[in-house]
Formats: C-alpha cells, structure tokens, sequence
C-alpha cells in the first residue's frame, strides 16, 4: 500500500490514522468488546510465532474481569453481590478501578464507573435497547445505587467492597485500558514501535516505518464523516474520543445519546458533537473525554485548559433555534492541543 493512505480502525471509531508508508508495515487484527482491534509494527510482524495468541489472550482475560455485557464476567458477578461482600480483584480490574476512582474524585464526578443502573435502564447496557426515554419515576428509582462515593476500595489489597445494590459499567475507560495493555504486551515481547487501536481509541509507541511518529486524523461528526483536517503527531500517547453519533436514539426530535450526567441521571445535552483527548495513556484519554463531555461546552474546555490537557471540543451550534437539528459544527481546541496538532 504505497503512498498517502488514511486507514480507518472501525466503524464506531472516532479517530483515524494516517501514514506515509516508507518501508512494510504490518497489520494484526482481531474482534473484541463488541468491536474490533488492530496492530500496526513495521516489518514481517505476522511470521511472528504466537504474537496474536498472545495479544488475544490479553484481551479475553482482561474482558473476562471487566466486562458488563458478559454475565459470567468478574464485574458481573460484583454487581450482583450481596451488601458488604468484599473482593479481591486481580491487577486489570483493581488498576481501572483505581484510576477510575482518583478520576472521578479529580472531576468532582464528571466521570462517574457506578451508573450501571442508569445505562442499562436507558437501553446502552447489555439489556434490551431502547427508542423512547424511560419514565421519570424509574430514573429517580436507580439513581440512590448510583454515585462513585458508594465505591470503597483498597488499593494496597485490591479490595472493592459491594456497598449494596452499586452496578459498574467501565464503558467509558474499560477500552482505553485495553489499548493500553496491548502496548505493554507488545513492548514485553521487544517490539517498541506499534501502533495500537481498539474501537477507534488509540495508543502510539515509537515510530512509523519511515522513522516519524505516528499520526493521527481526528475524524468529523459522525462515523462516516470525513476527517476534519486536523492531524495529531502521537509521540508515546494516546487519543480517544466521545462522541454522541457513537451510541444513541432519537426521540420526538431530540437525542438521547449514551453518556450519561450523573447529576441528573440522563444523557448529556450540552451541545458537544464529540471530544477528543490526547494523554500520555489512553486510560485516562478515554475517561477524560466522557467526563469532558459531561460538563459541556464551557466548564469542560475551562477545566481542560486549567489542567492543561491537549483535548479538542466539536460543538454543535444551530443555525436556526426554530430547527436545531439544522447546525454547523464549531471546532474549539484547548492551547494544549493547538501544540501538538497541524491542518492537512
């Protein structure tokens, strides 16, 4: 594949990446979390023995501990636990909480990992899907398990204890994870330079083929939008995305996307189109930009430019008040991002 070439990771992605191809480059993929994920190394990476076992092996332990769609899975069976049953949780799942935690007390709950009971009622958990908005009567009712408060964890031992009725849905930093762990895999196994991607989030190590680092288009609104024109140099980082074209239903005009605010227990409607954010791990890319998205427009770009984080808002600005549907998209980087973006 030689020459200029714009690769799209998956459908549901956010970002895409594009490179200059200066010598082979070699592609891994597989399906995981609902989606899909791919590898790029320079080289005959494939003729490797093992090296996709070993990345597949990663992910389904790691989907085993942390997923909220499988029934069998370790936050599966703490979501259904009794009141102050404690348990241990191995390294994968204690790291996400962790962070998860710290993130959600550093947001003052923007990112919140315990509103299992609030997405699955409104159809974006493993149950049944949804096109109308659930009674207001039945949000009031699972908003008290709801509140990353409820969470009481040990870091030293690895203890989350069950405070009764609390039901985790990782969902907003459970991928970025993945990505990550991928990225340790593969430096484990001595290749430096990789490019990681698991449902459009992604993390970058090392170099392209030709020796520069690895770029990344940020994509517009829409999974089959075009890409903005917007560019990232990824040196050692990550980017993820949230976006409300990802996952979402529209009801008597309005959308109803899958993030949800935890003040009020529905989905946001700040007018953000998405949010992407560059981090140094995709972890903590991936959360922030859910918990950007929840404050909106202008409290979040105030606390991402206060934090200096590298984050790109799209927001959605109406053309006609008459017809909100009928709008311009406004692109808004913080100083952070402007360094490490370029326009193609």
């Amino acid at each position: 594949m030689p020459g200029n070439v714009s690769y799209a990771p998956s459908a549901d992605g956010a970002a895409r990446v594009a490179y200059r191809q200066a010598s082979r480059l070699s592609t891994l993929r597989g399906e995981t979390m609902g989606t899909t994920w791919s590898v790029r190394l320079p080289g005959d990476a494939p003729a490797l023995p093992g090296l996709v076992s070993a990345l597949e092996h990663t992910l389904d332990d790691y989907v085993a501990q942390v997923s909220h769609w499988r029934p069998d899975s370790l936050l599966s069976r703490f979501n259904r636990a009794e009141p102050g049953s404690a348990h241990v949780l191995p390294d994968a799942f204690a790291a996400v909480i962790e962070a998860a935690i710290a993130i959600a007390r550093e947001t003052d709950g923007a990112f919140d990992p315990s509103l299992g009971a609030l997405v699955d009622l409104w159809g974006f958990g493993a149950g049944e899907r949804l096109d109308h908005p659930p009674a207001a009567e039945a949000i009031d009712a699972a908003r008290p398990a709801t509140g990353w408060r409820r969470l009481r964890f040990d870091a030293v031992t690895r203890t989350l204890v069950q405070a009764g009725g609390v039901r985790l849905d990782l969902s907003g930093i459970a991928k970025g994870h993945a990505v990550d762990l991928l990225g340790a895999r593969l430096s484990d196994l001595g290749l430096r330079d990789h490019l990681v991607e698991i449902g459009g989030e992604l993390r970058a190590s090392g170099n392209r083929p030709d020796g520069r680092p690895w770029r990344v288009a940020v994509q517009g609104v829409g999974a089959d939008a075009p890409p903005t024109g917007i560019t990232i140099a990824l040196r050692d980082q990550a980017v993820a995305t949230s976006g409300d074209y990802l996952r979402y239903f529209d009801h008597d005009g309005q959308r109803y996307a899958h993030t949800i605010d935890p003040r009020d227990g529905r989905p946001v409607d700040s007018g953000i189109a998405s949010v992407t954010v560059v981090h140094a791990d995709c972890l903590h890319a991936d959360a922030l930009a859910t918990a950007l998205t929840v404050m909106g427009a202008d409290e979040g770009f105030s606390y991402a430019e206060r934090r200096g984080l590298a984050a790109l808002f799209l927001l959605r600005d109406p053309i006609d008040p008459r017809h909100p549907r009928r709008e311009v998209i406004r692109v808004k980087p913080t100083p952070a991002f402007l360094t490490l973006s370029s326009h193609e």
